[in-house]
């Protein structure tokens, strides 16, 4: 196989196998700690701007499908991975995880030392990287790691947010069957729309298609407007409640998105995931930080403050609300257990309520699902 090498602006760099599509990409280099998932790790859009390792040795063993999808297509700079299996060893497969990527346009690397490159990524923090299978010379790659963009203080929601608004149309059922939807590229399955008991407009700053499944699924109709949509254009759909979505990159950029948010607080349920979450914080007057390395995997131990139960989630961020800068009309009622930072706040007189987490899984586990019935609640 080809060779390929990531360098990161440290210094460092890996040479190994060039696998999925040839070129050069640049991004900040981050780990996630999922053993299964990749492919709906793959097509979450808040990777957008990121070369990914994976910490499981071996990536790809179960190929790819049309049921793992999370978005119309691969998002992320590059892929590295330990090992990327050749062999597709499930019936639900149509196809290799290097074919996958290859046709994607994305980026990918196997056969380096991803233990020594998460140990330093770990002590180091995340930091901004080079993948090519074009460049091999290690001067030059540090050279152009060095040179590449940081992604504190970019704008990627504009990259990944939908350009209209549309209607969550996939069927209720559609766990139990293959989604008639390509592998990368295309739009929402083209089937009837569903009639819940709350409507729901959901702002799409990147947004994972398993969000609007449980929304769905808790009997609610979703209309997905894109993420910069204003105040005024969110309650002329005369919601029932406001779904904030996860998204790429740096919360604080964020301006339009905040004044949004702040203008629809107070006068309309509203639940944020993730960017969501961050955006809600930041539209009640906190602030956000980057954080060191970032909490990606589907192992993250959180604690909801006010049942006292310990929930296994799935994760996907880079930054996180600066509890020293919280407002007093928040309430911080889910902590991360690894490292103390908060996951979740409920306004104290507004019916909005955030999680920094993924409660809609895909993939990871499902302790946190019960956060859509909350938001369902919060509506009645």
């Amino acid at each position: 196989m080809a060779q390929a090498a990531l360098a990161l602006e440290d210094g460092t760099v890996h040479y190994g196998e060039s696998f999925g599509a040839p070129g050069t990409v640049s991004g900040e280099v981050c780990f996630n700690t999922s053993m299964t998932g990749y492919q709906e790790i793959l097509t979450d859009p808040s990777y957008r701007g990121q070369i990914l390792a994976m910490t499981a040795p071996q990536i790809g063993n179960y190929g790819v499908n049309p049921s793992d999808v999370e978005s119309g297509k691969l998002q992320m700079a590059g892929f590295v991975v330990r090992e990327a299996s050749r062999i597709t060893s499930n019936f639900t497969a149509t196809g290799s995880l290097g074919d996958y990527l290859a046709r994607a346009g994305v980026v990918g690397i196997s056969g380096i030392d991803t233990r020594a490159l998460v140990r330093r990524l770990r002590i180091r923090g995340a930091m901004t990287g080079v993948l090519s299978s074009e460049v091999l010379d290690r001067a030059r790659l540090v050279e152009m790691a060095r040179a590449a963009p940081a992604l504190v203080g970019r704008d990627l929601v504009r990259e990944v947010m939908p350009e209209h608004e549309r209607a969550w149309t996939e069927p209720l059922d559609a766990w139990a069957t293959p989604l008639p939807q390509p592998l990368v590229g295309g739009e929402f399955p083209p089937v009837a729309p569903q009639t819940g008991t709350r409507h729901v407009v959901a702002l799409d700053y990147g947004m994972k298609w398993n969000i609007a499944r449980h929304l769905a699924t808790s009997g609610c109709r979703v209309t997905v407007l894109p993420g910069r949509a204003t105040a005024a254009e969110v309650l002329a759909h005369r919601p029932d409640g406001v779904f904030l979505s996860n998204g790429p990159g740096d919360p604080e950029v964020l301006d339009y998105c905040v004044t949004t948010v702040r203008e629809l607080l107070g006068r309309v349920p509203i639940f944020g995931i993730c960017l969501g979450h961050q955006l809600l914080s930041l539209a009640c007057g906190a602030k956000t930080f980057k954080l060191k390395f970032g909490h990606r995997g589907a192992n993250q131990p959180v604690m909801d403050l006010e049942t006292g139960k310990v929930e296994i989630t799935s994760q996907n961020h880079g930054f996180a609300v600066d509890e020293a800068t919280l407002p007093a009309d928040l309430v911080v009622t889910h902590r991360n257990l690894n490292d103390g930072t908060i996951e979740g706040v409920r306004h104290v007189s507004a019916r909005a309520a955030s999680v920094q987490y993924h409660p809609e899984a895909a993939a990871g586990p499902h302790d946190s699902a019960y956060l859509f019935g909350r938001f369902r609640a919060m509506m009645a």
